[in-house]
């Protein structure tokens, strides 16, 4: 699992390290990995041309010393200084010791630089690059070089993962310590490419601000029968879904149910038909969902339009996934009150309906925004996008990236949907069933588009094979 933790907390990780180890310790570790990490980017270090862009402060100072140790592999090392006076003194003269050399023009270094080294601010800055960077990163960005930035592209936010004014993209990004929440949370996640960690020996909190499920941690959460289940064993998970209008969303529902590890879905709504000729497994209702049988869990929404449901469903006792139409009009207090867990799966407009925003904010800020709907819904929520996030009431945020932008596609969601409730069917809390469900919808997602147009019944097809690739990986 990889785990970020806020500056604040790397800060007094540090503080607490720092005495009781030689001065510039921790630096000369991060310039090491900093330097192996060039290294393995560019091949050969010898002749190569590396240009440094370093601001002020230790970031800097991590900066020039790994410039230092490439310019003595052979490198020809140039420094653009955007701050001269708050120049990190020991790690300028180590550069200038080594070999490299301070640019007079950062435009001609950049034009014919194979790497550029983004020390401008790093974790500590906010807001932006400041105006006088702006014309270098843009020169760097513009060069064909690769830009590999120093723990953090310069210009996002390192704890909220927000871009608020230019920011230099890089190729890759070293970082040290611990991930930073803004590595794993768009939109600065875009601007960080290929990240790499660097451990410097930090002692770190138990519990972090965000954390991301990898394979082995999937696998642990995805339900396995046992000689003894029955598909009443294994759960059953009852979807409201579809409409005349949009009877597509109750087939997509039940194919995502169908492949998400419950034993048995239970349909109610007024596409019967339609899932019963491409699902006959599927036991079908007229009637209302208190009258459709027992079920574990629910999932309400999916193109259900103006139809009845929802109000059933959430005056029930077991777990409820809201998706779609089902989040219309929804009222904190009636989450609130239930005894069961509840997970709502809103994309970023309908974020920003039930937050009563603008849907730039929540796309701007989506870690305040599914924090904030969290608390206000006292319920688990599943912001989808590029990165999707999931949190609850309290712990970390999850963020995922597994997804391919092809998953924009109608219809992709409502599969989620299904799969997220079978697995509440099937015994997993709401946070692990939300993460698990986003991280397999994505996988499945690339390997149903395998970098073409793919459609959402293709990504629910494609569940089968992922499941088995987490479950047992080659």
């Amino acid at each position: 699992m990889r785990t970020a933790y806020r500056v604040e907390t790397v800060r007094a990780a540090e503080a607490d390290l720092m005495p009781h180890l030689p001065h510039g310790t921790l630096m000369q570790r991060a310039a090491a990995g900093l330097a192996a990490a060039c290294a393995d980017i560019l091949g050969r270090v010898y002749a190569a041309r590396i240009v440094l862009l370093v601001g002020s402060g230790d970031n800097g100072g991590d900066t020039l010393y790994a410039g230092s140790r490439l310019a003595r592999r052979g490198a020809a090392v140039h420094a653009v200084l955007l701050s001269p006076d708050r120049t990190h003194p020991e790690g300028l003269a180590a550069l200038k010791r080594a070999g490299g050399r301070v640019a007079d023009d950062p435009f001609e270094v950049l034009a014919a630089a194979d790497l550029v080294l983004d020390g401008i601010t790093g974790i500590g800055g906010h807001g932006g690059l400041r105006p006088d960077a702006v014309p270098v990163a843009r020169a760097a960005r513009g060069s064909g070089a690769v830009v590999v930035a120093v723990d953090l592209p310069s210009g996002v936010d390192a704890d909220t993962g927000e871009v608020a004014g230019e920011a230099l993209r890089a190729d890759a990004t070293v970082t040290f310590g611990t991930y930073k929440p803004g590595l794993l949370i768009d939109p600065a996640r875009e601007y960080a490419g290929a990240v790499r960690l660097i451990p410097i020996g930090l002692d770190l909190p138990s519990v972090p601000e965000v954390e991301a499920l990898q394979h082995a941690d999937v696998a642990d959460l995805l339900p396995t029968p046992a000689g003894e289940s029955d598909k009443y064993r294994r759960g059953v998970v009852g979807v409201v879904a579809g409409s005349a209008r949009y009877p597509g969303a109750a087939v997509l529902a039940v194919a995502g149910a169908l492949r998400g590890g419950a034993g048995a879905v239970r349909y109610v709504g007024p596409g019967g038909d339609a899932v019963l000729a491409r699902f006959p497994e599927t036991l079908v209702s007229d009637g209302p969902p208190a009258k459709a049988g027992r079920v574990q869990a629910w999932v309400v929404g999916p193109g259900l339009g103006d139809g009845p449901g929802v109000d059933d469903v959430l005056a029930s006792d077991v777990p409820v996934l809201v998706d779609a139409d089902g989040l219309r009009g929804l009222d904190p207090r009636t989450v609130r009150a239930r005894s069961a867990d509840t997970l709502l799966t809103p994309h970023a407009g309908e974020a920003a309906a039930l937050l009563g925003v603008a849907r730039e904010r929540v796309e701007a800020e989506r870690l305040a925004s599914v924090r904030e709907l969290a608390e206000r819904f006292g319920a688990t929520v599943l912001l989808k996008g590029s990165t999707t996030l999931v949190a609850g009431p309290d712990g970390p945020v999850r963020a995922n990236a597994t997804g391919t932008p092809w998953l924009a596609t109608a219809g992709s969601g409502d599969v989620l949907s299904g799969l997220a409730g079978s697995l509440l069917a099937a015994g997993l809390g709401a946070r692990d069933a939300a993460s698990a469900a986003a991280y397999l919808h994505g996988l499945a997602g690339r390997r149903a588009a395998q970098g073409a147009p793919t459609t959402a019944y293709a990504v629910a097809e494609a569940l089968p094979a992922t499941w088995r690739d987490i479950t047992h990986p080659a």
